[in-house]
């Protein structure tokens, strides 16, 4: 069954959303907007987190509310643990609470390891581990209040357990959201919420279609198993059924979402 954006009524139980509240960050474009629209078609209210493309969030938000969800923009640097807690208020005060976060937001500086300078590896540091840190410190007391609800989902990467040349600082960020997941699913399972990763292989988005094209792409395919790249949809697929009740036995686990490129 492919699901369209907006409540879907015929869902089963077990993979339906209704009456949970989701936080996707970095969900104004690629694989969060698939996550933040998938969450909302499987019945979830959503907010859209953003830190610069507020249009393109509003425009999102517009989409879900046309199809009948409810979706919400909310900006933020993740990095900025102020601002975090000061966003997941207004999510709360908004939509009603928090059940799920998504924490998708990340940044890539790449570049070989004697050309790379301390403040991109901060940079990259701040957004991709310590924004996850922060989102999931403000958002715990909620979740801990969401009974089996509670979930957090962290989007990982298969550079993060395979490493690639020129990703170091990109790579060691993806890594160290495994370890984060988790330590946090042995802390919060007490409480019933779960939390794990996503590993996305290569997926098709802005950055990817740029960056791969002709013998590149090529060279790519021919050591993807499945010889093809991955849609920002079929991650999208992962995390919600992770966010749903039918992985609430699922926590401290890492989903390769990758073609088999890992295997």
């Amino acid at each position: 069954m492919r699901y369209t954006s907006g409540p879907v009524t015929a869902l089963p139980p077990s993979l339906s959303l209704a009456e949970r509240v989701a936080l996707v960050t970095g969900a104004s474009r690629g694989i969060g907007r698939a996550i933040a629209s998938t969450l909302a078609a499987r019945g979830a209210a959503v907010a859209v987190n953003y830190a610069n493309s507020e249009a393109a969030a509003k425009s999102l938000c517009d989409e879900i509310t046309a199809a009948g969800g409810k979706a919400i923009a909310v900006g933020f640097d993740v990095a900025d643990q102020d601002a975090v807690a000061a966003g997941v208020k207004r999510v709360v005060d908004e939509l009603g609470g928090l059940h799920i976060l998504v924490n998708n937001a990340g940044i890539s500086i790449d570049g070989l390891l004697l050309r790379a300078k301390a403040e991109d590896l901060r940079r990259t540091l701040a957004v991709n581990l310590e924004g996850a840190f922060f989102c999931s410190k403000a958002a715990a007391r909620h979740l801990l209040k969401a009974r089996d609800a509670g979930r957090i989902i962290n989007v990982s990467s298969v550079v993060g357990e395979t490493g690639n040349g020129g990703q170091s600082m990109y790579a060691s960020s993806k890594a160290a959201l495994i370890g984060l997941s988790k330590s946090l699913a042995l802390e919060l399972a007490g409480r019933k919420v779960t939390v794990n990763a996503v590993a996305p292989g290569f997926i098709e988005t802005e950055m990817t279609d740029a960056a791969l094209q002709g013998d590149a792409r090529e060279q790519l395919l021919a050591k993807i198993p499945l010889r093809r790249i991955g849609a920002a949809s079929e991650v999208a697929e992962a995390v919600a059924w992770l966010a749903s009740p039918a992985a609430a036995y699922v926590t401290g686990e890492v989903l390769r979402v990758n073609g088999g490129l890992s295997t």
